[in-house]
């Protein structure tokens, strides 16, 4: 008895020593994986050092070619097509549609001395390992303004082939929360594979107080990360999953968000896309940030800005810009105008079964309208006075950044396999590989469900 006794104990004692054992392999493997999330600056002893030493190089020429040569025409089909290709001493870098893009930094309100300032500082760039799927390299400017990231050629040919749409959809939405793609470039380099990058605004911008960020695409396998521990400094971007019981609280921004949210997935439809993800990060209002008051004339002012027609992404010589406010105030305001419209798109999703239908004002990117000329048609609203205030919108309590990344994913004869292959695995569950139909609905539910 006392042996058997013994015996028990020794085996409890060792399940225990075991399981401490696994416990701390687990921790220990989650610890690793923590201290490779994050932000790194890249110093002389980083591997993508001479990269992105190049990158600099290419894109100080480039945005000076830009300054020397500023466009001043109308963008024509040459400019969509254009490629220039600039020689350096250990490589070689190609600009595409070079016009194009200028004239969207113009649009955004940044000039292109400050956009080359950024790009070429004497500061080192960061690497932004996140715990993303993705395979590509991302890379920040020191002051976080825009982001680097390395693409397949498939990516960009995508890209570029329906640039003229994307700026188009711009033209007559510019209060988009797509992402503001501002350059596409290709390095060459001696015995090497070419590398293909983009040059994005970063839509978490400026980040100095942001406390938590999310990566949403609207389902639920595979979508919860296991946050960084309390007090941490690591950057971990969070899940459809840990986002449940929240909300984001706009009040009377929440009708806007719905419409634009509606109106950008319905693009992304015609452009037969999914799995792009709806980034959100939010951090809390200063005390005089939420009791701003907001003078007659301030309102008027912020308005004009916000509204002028002449602020276009294909405009080149337009003088506004929307994301120009006057200092006197930040505070964002949405016009009533918009409320009774969206109320019949959400009474059009519930009496079709889930199929999104925008007013007449509010055409889709599909439709045959040509011109969208007023506030209410273009879904536009006050803007916040930030450098990057189009993913900017405050809430009552919290100031949040939203916008819509990873456009690049086509819904092609492998996405539908793919599709399939997953029904099988998790029967009953929602994952991300569905029809850009279902996932364009998909989205603004959980926009709509998740907002008040």
């Amino acid at each position: 008895m006392e042996m058997s006794a013994a015996a028990g104990g020794l085996g409890r004692s060792a399940h225990r020593q075991r399981s401490g054992t696994g416990k701390r392999r687990r921790w220990g493997g989650l610890r690793q994986q923590w201290k490779l999330l994050g932000l790194f600056e890249i110093d002389e002893q980083h591997e993508f050092y001479s990269l992105t030493c190049m990158m600099k190089e290419g894109l100080a020429a480039a945005s000076q070619n830009t300054i020397d040569n500023t466009p001043t025409n109308e963008l024509s089909d040459e400019d969509f097509r254009l490629e220039v290709t600039q020689i350096h001493k250990d490589f070689t870098m190609e600009t595409f549609a070079g016009p194009v893009f200028a004239s969207l930094r113009g649009f955004l309100g940044m000039t292109e001395q400050e956009y080359q300032q950024s790009l070429s500082s004497d500061s080192c760039y960061l690497q932004f390992i996140s715990n993303s799927k993705s395979k590509a390299d991302f890379f920040l400017t020191n002051d976080k303004r825009f982001f680097l990231k390395t693409q397949n050629k498939r990516e960009i040919k995508f890209l570029l082939s329906n640039l003229k749409i994307y700026m188009e959809h711009l033209r007559r939405f510019p209060h988009s929360l797509l992402v503001k793609f501002l350059g596409v470039h290709r390095i060459k380099i001696p015995h090497r594979q070419k590398k293909y990058f983009i040059v994005m605004q970063s839509v978490f911008y400026p980040d100095d107080r942001i406390n938590a960020r999310y990566d949403i695409k609207g389902c639920e396998v595979s979508r919860w990360t296991e946050p960084a521990p309390e007090g941490s400094h690591i950057i971990v971007v969070l899940k459809d999953l840990n986002f449940e019981g929240q909300y984001i609280s706009l009040e009377r921004q929440r009708a806007w968000l719905l419409q634009q949210v509606e109106i950008d997935t319905h693009f992304l439809r015609r452009l037969n896309v999914l799995d792009y993800s709806l980034l959100l990060a939010h951090q809390p209002l200063h005390h005089d940030e939420r009791h701003q008051s907001l003078s007659f004339a301030s309102l008027i002012v912020r308005a004009k800005k916000s509204v002028n027609p002449g602020s276009s992404p294909i405009n080149p010589g337009a003088s506004a810009v929307p994301g120009e406010v006057p200092e006197e105030s930040s505070t964002l305001l949405l016009s009533e105008t918009d409320d009774n419209c969206f109320r019949q798109s959400q009474a059009g999703v519930a009496s079709c079964g889930g199929s999104l239908h925008t007013c007449p004002e509010h055409a889709g990117p599909g439709s045959d309208t040509a011109e969208l000329p007023d506030f209410k048609a273009q879904n536009r609203r006050l803007l916040p006075n930030l450098k990057s205030p189009l993913h900017v919108i405050d809430g009552p309590e919290q100031r949040y950044f939203i916008g819509i990344i990873d456009i690049f994913t086509v819904y092609n004869f492998r996405k539908r396999l793919e599709h399939w292959w997953k029904r099988l695995r998790h029967p009953g569950r929602s994952f991300s590989t569905v029809s850009p139909q279902a996932y364009c609905v998909r989205l603004c539910h959980w926009v709509q469900d998740h907002t008040k």
